[in-house]
Formats: C-alpha cells, sequence, structure tokens
C-alpha cells in the first residue's frame, strides 16, 4: 500500500485548551496521537462505517456529529455507502493510519464505529453493554462490569473491557456475526436484565434519566442497526483529551481508575508498556445460538 502524504492544515489550532500549560493540545497534536496508535487501533475499525465529532474551532467551542462525505473522502479512502430512506449515507471507514491522520485534520476529534463491518452490515461481530453511572460513584461501574462479565462467562462468550473517555465502562463480547441485530439486542437486552436482578438498588434497564435513581444504567442500544459506540483508542472531546482505553481485567481495581484515567498524552507510553488488552478479540468470537438458550433459562 503506497505512502499517502496528508497534509496537515493550522497544525497550531488549539482543540483543547489548558488553563494550567502555555498551550493547550493542538489539532498537530491530535494527528500525531492518530498516527502513532494507528497500528493498534486500525484492527479493531477495520471495515467499520464511522460516525465522527467534529470540533472545528476546538472543544470550547460547539461541534457537530457528522455521518455522510460524500462529497469530501479522498479517492483513495475507504467508504461504506448505506442505504437511508431517500439515498445513501457515505460513512468513511478508516483502513490505513492516513485516514486517521486525513480525518484529525478535519478536526474529528472522537471516531464511533458500528458494531457491523461493511461487507455484512446487517450483522454485528461485536456486542456491547454500555454502562453508564447516574453520579461519580466509579465503584459501582466496576462492579456492574464484573457481574456482566460473570454472565458472559455462564454463558459461553468471551469479554472485554474498556474505558469510555467520558463516564462508564463497555463490556465487549465478540461474535461470529451469525445473527442480526434484533436478536443481538434482544439477546444484550437478557442479560442486561439479569445483572440488574443481581443489584436492582444500583443497577436498572431504564432509558429515562429520571427514573433511574442514581443507579447504573445498562444500555443496549449500542447493538442496533447503525447505532454506534465510541471506538477503541479514540480520543473524547472533554478537558485533557481523555481517550477511550481498552484495559485488562485486574486493572479495573488499579488505584485511581475511572473513565478518563487514560489521555492522550499517556496512551502512546502506555501501548510502549503492554500489548493490546484487546488484540486477540476477534479470534474468540462466538455464536449466539447457544447462549440465547441459556439466558432464556437463566431468566426463567
Amino acid at each position: 500500500m503506497p505512502h499517502i502524504d496528508v497534509d496537515v492544515t493550522h497544525p497550531d489550532r488549539v482543540l483543547f485548551p489548558d488553563s494550567s500549560a502555555k498551550k493547550g493540545i493542538t489539532k498537530r497534536d491530535l494527528v500525531d496521537y492518530y498516527c502513532e496508535v494507528a497500528d493498534t487501533m486500525l484492527p479493531h475499525l477495520k471495515g467499520r462505517p464511522l460516525t465522527v465529532q467534529r470540533f472545528p474551532r476546538g472543544i470550547g467551542q460547539q461541534g457537530f456529529v457528522q455521518q455522510d462525505f460524500a462529497d469530501s473522502l479522498p479517492d483513495w479512502m475507504t467508504r461504506a455507502e448505506v442505504a437511508k430512506e431517500g439515498g445513501t449515507v457515505v460513512h468513511p471507514v478508516a483502513e490505513r493510519r492516513e485516514a486517521l491522520a486525513w480525518l484529525a485534520n478535519q478536526n474529528c476529534i472522537t471516531l464511533h464505529s458500528w458494531q457491523s463491518r461493511r461487507a455484512r452490515l446487517q450483522t454485528p461481530d461485536r456486542l456491547v453493554f454500555d454502562l453508564d453511572p447516574s453520579d461519580g460513584d466509579f465503584a459501582v461501574v466496576r462492579a456492574t462490569a464484573r457481574t456482566v462479565a460473570a454472565v458472559l462467562d455462564d454463558l459461553g462468550l468471551a469479554r472485554y473491557v474498556q474505558t469510555t473517555g467520558s463516564r462508564g465502562l463497555h463490556v465487549v463480547a465478540p461474535l461470529r456475526g451469525d445473527a442480526d441485530f434484533d436478536t443481538v439486542r434482544q439477546f444484550a437486552r437478557d442479560v442486561a436484565e439479569v445483572v440488574v436482578s443481581d443489584d436492582p438498588a444500583h443497577r436498572t434497564v431504564e432509558a429515562r434519566k429520571d427514573k433511574r435513581d442514581g443507579r447504573v444504567y445498562l444500555d443496549v442500544m449500542r447493538n442496533a442497526y447503525a447505532q454506534t459506540a465510541v471506538a477503541s483508542y479514540s480520543v473524547r472531546a472533554r478537558a485533557g483529551a481523555p481517550v477511550a482505553t481498552p484495559l485488562e481485567w485486574d486493572e479495573l481495581d488499579s488505584r485511581g481508575m475511572r473513565a478518563d484515567r487514560f489521555t492522550i498524552r499517556d496512551v502512546p507510553k502506555r501501548m510502549t508498556g503492554q500489548r493490546d488488552p484487546w488484540a486477540d478479540m476477534s479470534r474468540h468470537a462466538r455464536s449466539l445460538t447457544a447462549p440465547a438458550k441459556r439466558v432464556a433459562k437463566l431468566r426463567a
């Protein structure tokens, strides 16, 4: 694959102001970060349509979400053309380092990816539980993640965890892609209800915030066609540029662990000291056929 030069325009534009330093995090810093983590990040993005959050003037001003890049993608960049009512949407697909650099140069700070890939858009190969706390008690989020993991273990599925770079955690199970989104979402909902029943005082599947009563919300709606979840190693548009970071399970109990623990400044260093905790995820993909029968028995 030939190398392509991506010119960085306005490299000194500050995207993340930093009141404690002379200079915040610039567009050049963002481009450099995505190029530095590309080898680890790209396998998780391969074939996945992306929706991005762009902040042309930095996170201090209003940004916007963009799905359709029909008129702006360079010829060399992979794309996924997805049907919609009355036409199509052309999503970018990042499959090379230059694609990440190009998106960062468009002030795309955060990348959100589909759970399916463009060759099989209707059948997800990942299942996501988005654990969203109502308050700042991260211990409850950790405990909920471990319960999700225990239930998935009982059902015969592999499970992985990452910080979201925002407030919560994602627990992800790799799938063989032999079930459609409706089937996967119903399975996720059934698992979530089992997890909630273990500790209903601290967990809920109630989507309305005013009815959560301070509990952790187990959001399974990432498991729907055209829905997205924050991509692994994506930067979040929050102060300090936190990063959605895959973890080893024992890291959950590390001192100071929280959803925004890792940032654009320390993730590259982290990568030099340990392998990607999600590196072998696809090799542990499983069918949902048997687990779906088992979770039905659990609920009964």
